[in-house]
C-alpha cells in the first residue's frame, strides 16, 4: 500500500510539475520592438543583442524581437503604440518626444550641451532620472540612454565658418518650430520636409542644405550632393531604450532586473559603436572629396539663440532653471 501511495503521488507531482510548465510557456511574453534603423547601424547591432541577451538569460520568460526600417510604423505612431502596450520595447529619439512629455523639448533647444561626453554625464545622472521619472508617468520605462551625435550643418554652397556663411542658404531641418527658429536666427530659410526627400532636393537646388550627423549624412548619400560639411554641432539629442509599462509591469523582479541590466549593456555597446560609425563615415565622405571645417567660433552662433531660449523659457514655466542644470553639469 505504502508502495502504491508513493507512485500516486509521485504521478500527481508530475502532472502538477507538467501543467506549471505549460502555464508558464503559455505566459512567455514574446515582445515586439520598434527600431526606426536599418540593418547594420548602432543602434540596430545594439538593440538586436539586447533581445537576445534577454531571451538568453530569461531561459526564454522573454523573447524579444526588434523590427527595423520602422515597419511597425513611424516614430509618433510608434511612441503611442508603446505607451498602450501594443509594442513592448522600442529605441525613441527625444526630438519627437515633447507633444507627450513637455519638458523634453528642452533637448530641441540648440547647443544645450557643451559635448556629447557631457550629454552623456547629464542622462546617466540624477537629472537623466527625472527625465525618466517623467517619461515612466507616461507608460514608458527607460532601461539607458543611447546616443545620437551631434548635428551639424553640410550645404552644395560654402564651408561654414560664421553665421553669415548661413545667410540665404535654403537649409532642411526637422519639423519642429524650433528649428525653424533656429535657422532662421542664423539668417537661413529654414526647409522643413521629409527625410526622403532630401537627397532629390539637394540635387535639383530645392534645397542648398540640410543638417545632420556623420553616419546619416554617409548612409542617405547627401555626401553626393553637398560637398561642404560644417561642424556647428549646434543639436546633441539624447535617445532612449524603453519598455511598455504595461509589459513591465508583467515581468517577476529578477526578469525586470535581467532586462534592465541589458538594457544598460545595449547602451554601452550602442555608443561605442556609434563612435565607431561616426569615424567611418567621416572618413568615407573626406574620402568622396567633402570639405570638413570646424567652426571656431561657436560663440557667435550661440549668441543668436538667446531670443529663442528667453521665448522658450517664457513659453515653459520652469525650465530656466532645468537649463541651469544642465549647463552646470560637467
Amino acid at each position: 500500500m505504502k508502495t502504491r501511495m508513493t507512485f500516486r503521488h509521485a504521478t500527481i507531482a508530475t502532472v502538477s510539475v507538467s501543467l506549471l510548465a505549460a502555464a508558464v510557456s503559455a505566459q512567455a511574453a514574446n515582445w515586439r520592438g520598434w527600431n526606426i534603423h536599418p540593418d547594420g547601424y548602432p543602434n540596430t547591432v545594439a538593440l538586436e543583442a539586447f533581445a537576445e541577451a534577454v531571451a538568453d538569460r530569461t531561459e526564454g520568460r522573454v523573447s524579444p524581437r526588434i523590427y527595423n526600417n520602422a515597419v511597425l510604423g513611424d516614430q509618433s505612431d510608434a511612441i503611442e503604440q508603446t505607451r498602450n502596450g501594443a509594442l513592448d520595447f522600442a529605441n525613441f529619439n527625444m526630438g519627437p518626444m515633447g507633444p507627450i512629455v513637455n519638458k523634453t523639448n528642452v533637448f530641441s533647444l540648440p547647443f544645450l550641451f557643451t559635448d556629447i561626453d557631457q550629454m552623456h554625464t547629464v542622462m546617466d545622472g540624477e537629472i537623466g532620472q527625472r527625465f525618466a521619472d517623467a517619461l515612466e508617468e507616461k507608460g514608458l520605462v527607460v532601461l539607458s540612454w543611447f546616443d545620437s551625435g551631434a548635428r551639424s550643418i553640410y550645404n552644395t554652397r560654402r564651408p561654414i565658418n560664421t553665421p553669415e556663411d548661413v545667410q540665404g542658404l535654403k537649409v532642411r531641418v526637422m519639423n519642429n518650430d524650433l528649428y525653424v527658429e533656429m535657422m532662421e536666427a542664423l539668417g537661413g530659410n529654414a526647409t522643413p520636409m521629409a527625410y526622403g526627400e532630401v537627397y532629390q532636393s539637394l540635387t535639383t537646388g530645392v534645397l542648398d542644405g540640410a543638417e545632420n550627423n556623420f553616419p546619416s549624412f554617409e548612409s542617405s548619400n547627401h555626401y553626393e550632393a553637398a560637398e561642404y560639411f560644417s561642424l556647428t554641432e549646434h543639436l546633441i539629442i539624447p535617445e532612449c531604450l524603453c519598455v511598455a509599462k504595461a509589459s513591465w509591469e508583467k515581468l517577476s523582479p529578477e526578469d525586470q532586473e535581467i532586462v534592465r541590466e541589458e538594457g544598460m549593456a545595449a547602451s554601452e555597446m550602442q555608443r561605442a559603436l556609434w563612435v565607431e560609425s561616426s569615424d567611418e563615415s567621416r572618413q568615407i565622405v573626406l574620402d568622396h572629396g567633402v570639405q570638413i571645417n570646424e567652426v571656431e567660433d561657436k560663440a557667435a552662433f550661440q549668441a543668436l539663440m538667446e531670443p529663442i531660449y528667453e521665448r522658450f523659457i517664457a513659453n515653459n514655466p520652469g525650465t530656466g532653471e532645468l537649463i541651469e542644470e544642465i549647463r552646470a553639469v560637467e
